[in-house]
């Protein structure tokens, strides 16, 4: 399968998930990663390659993959 996303996909990724989104973790597909499910966070940046930098709320930076790992809006 191939992950990496069009330009079209970046692009709406960036209309989904602009700077200041929060946004909480459903899954993350790294068995070392510091970021359990339900953690919040905000967005940062949505790179070209569609990864999400998030500003999580337990102190990490570590960025949401496309087509891997999944978040949602947190809604108020």
């Amino acid at each position: 399968m191939n992950r990496i996303p069009t330009q079209q996909q970046v692009e709406r990724l960036r209309k989904n998930y602009p700077v200041g989104t929060r946004v909480v973790l459903h899954s993350m597909d790294d068995p070392y990663a510091p970021v359990p499910p339900g953690t919040k966070g905000t967005v940062t940046y949505v790179d070209d390659m569609g990864q999400i930098g998030v500003n999580w709320d337990n102190g990490s930076g570590l960025n949401v993959i496309y087509g891997i790992d999944r978040v949602r809006k947190v809604v108020d």
